[in-house]
């Protein structure tokens, strides 16, 4: 990849440029970027016909079939992108290679009056682009912010203008009771936003300051020369009060998440799924916990929804929550942390490990 294209694609990308993504829905949904929208040129089916088309008996056939297959409705899709581009004048538009499909495109809005730009090399060129941006990140120092469960390390990290949220990318918590509202993104789409904001940190700063996470958080998983490098960087870890982290705790996983599930589903149906996420958060650590504890929770969990359900208050679900601290998570991060002693440069509360990072800001 040269530096023009580098560079060309670093602009297009903080610009938030929207993007006509041609390729078929299934390579869509497999992954895309930031601020595009799938209006393919080609159905899955017809993506399918052309493709064994091509196979068999070569591009000029493959071509010939493509046009047969879309005529009947190439108009539909023709206004459809030159509508996308009159509303949002600075688009640009790709295919997967940045071959055929956009040539063929753009030649059908030109005809049509509109003038639009082709990313050169298309999906797989600014793809291959945001995955060197993720492998140049981490040569960087990177800084990684630990400790235990509700000590507010996501919120910490968005408060800081070098805060790289894994996690709010994944739209999870990373933990049993880290499941959100709305759908985990794909794992492509994923890395894309992530080097992206890569990016948008670097214009400011030399240094990312990242939570300290497994690989896996959800369904998504955090790029591997990423979570390398993580492993072995420096730490600094939030150290506060119990009954702190109680309370952010339960409005995390209580208040908040009623409140989301209410907004997105309806008050019946919310309450139920938020009932079920509790229930789910629970069940995920039961081996962890044992059977008698981990049926003694759910009794506790029980209580605390059917005062919830009654009162609106949430105050009994610090019953449970201090269980699972005291049981579980605690104990776990506690063995963990201890196996990256070494790697510790500052422990302090939020304010203090807060005020410590913004210090070190490179």
């Amino acid at each position: 990849m040269n530096q023009t294209d580098q560079q060309l694609f670093r602009s297009l990308l903080l610009s938030d440029t929207p993007f006509i993504d041609l390729r078929a829905p299934v390579e869509f949904l497999q992954g895309a970027f930031p601020g595009s929208v799938n209006l393919p040129l080609m159905t899955d089916r017809e993506r399918q016909l052309v493709g064994t088309c091509y196979k068999n008996s070569g591009q000029e056939a493959a071509i010939v079939l493509g046009h047969q297959l879309v005529e009947h409705d190439i108009q539909n899709r023709i206004n459809a992108w030159a509508e996308f581009k009159q509303t949002n004048p600075g688009a640009w538009l790709y295919c997967f290679r940045g071959g055929l499909r956009s040539r063929l495109s753009t030649q059908f809005l030109k005809d049509k009056g509109t003038d639009i730009n082709i990313v050169p090399g298309g999906y797989k060129a600014l793809r291959r682009y945001l995955i060197e941006v993720i492998e140049q990140a981490c040569e960087q120092p990177l800084i990684i912010v630990g400790g235990n469960t509700g000590c507010g390390k996501t919120l910490l990290i968005q408060e800081l203008d070098n805060g790289l949220d894994i996690e709010g990318r994944a739209n999870h918590r990373g933990s049993s009771f880290g499941k959100q509202v709305t759908p985990q993104p794909k794992q492509i789409s994923y890395e894309n936003q992530l080097a992206v904001d890569i990016l948008r940190i670097f214009e400011h700063s030399s240094s990312l300051v990242i939570e300290d996470e497994s690989q896996s958080i959800g369904t998504v998983h955090v790029p591997l020369p990423l979570f390398s490098s993580m492993k072995t960087s420096p730490m600094v870890v939030v150290d506060d009060p119990f009954e702190v982290r109680l309370e952010r705790l339960r409005f995390e996983y209580c208040t908040s998440m009623t409140e989301k599930f209410i907004r997105a589903l309806g008050e019946e149906a919310g309450w139920q799924a938020y009932d079920e996420y509790l229930h789910r958060g629970i069940y995920g650590i039961r081996k962890r916990l044992g059977l008698e504890k981990f049926n003694t929770l759910n009794v506790v969990l029980e209580e605390a929804l059917k005062q919830q359900k009654t009162t609106g208050s949430t105050q009994g679900h610090l019953n449970w929550i201090t269980q699972v601290l005291n049981d579980y998570y605690d104990p776990m991060y506690r063995f963990q942390l201890d196996k990256k002693a070494e790697r510790i440069q500052f422990k302090g509360t939020y304010q203090e490990v807060k005020d410590w990072l913004t210090a070190k800001r490179r």
